[in-house]
């Protein structure tokens, strides 16, 4: 299986509001940067669909590394998504999910490969992080704009 490294984040104007998600795919010296966004979204919705994004532009099975600064996507994905599933997808609160739909795309995007979640501390100089970061927050700022209109 090739390997891959992940890079995510995810950016929101107001929470909820206009928002944008980066990712950046690295496989040797080869990488692409993938940008989208929505015009209302929280930054949460944002920082899980970096990482669908990036895991589903991988065309086949991959060895993956995903690294973001977000404890929200990787504590789900590691510790709170078996409770979930056991509880009919409410939390501990007995709530609904937040996010649900998005769960289920990461646990079926995170299906296809073997990952490995490693969170990254934001705005401490990570090179990638740092750009995927001005990548997501540029394009929350364009959503923003395109709201205005």
């Amino acid at each position: 299986m090739k390997k891959v490294d992940l890079f995510t984040d995810g950016a929101c104007k107001g929470n909820p509001g206009p928002g944008g998600w980066a990712a950046l795919l690295r496989m040797g010296r080869h990488e692409k940067e993938l940008v989208g966004g929505e015009v209302l979204t929280t930054n949460n919705r944002m920082e899980m669909s970096a990482v669908i994004k990036g895991l589903n532009a991988l065309i086949e099975p991959c060895v993956v590394t995903v690294h973001t600064d977000s404890r929200y996507v990787i504590d789900g994905m590691t510790k709170w998504i078996d409770g979930w599933k056991k509880r009919g997808w409410v939390n501990a609160s007995k709530q609904p999910v937040k996010n649900a739909d998005l769960w289920h795309d990461l646990i079926a995007a995170a299906a296809r490969h073997k990952v490995d979640w490693q969170w990254v501390k934001g705005h401490n100089g990570h090179v990638e992080n740092e750009r995927v970061d001005v990548l997501a927050s540029d394009e929350a700022d364009r959503q923003a704009r395109s709201r205005g209109r």
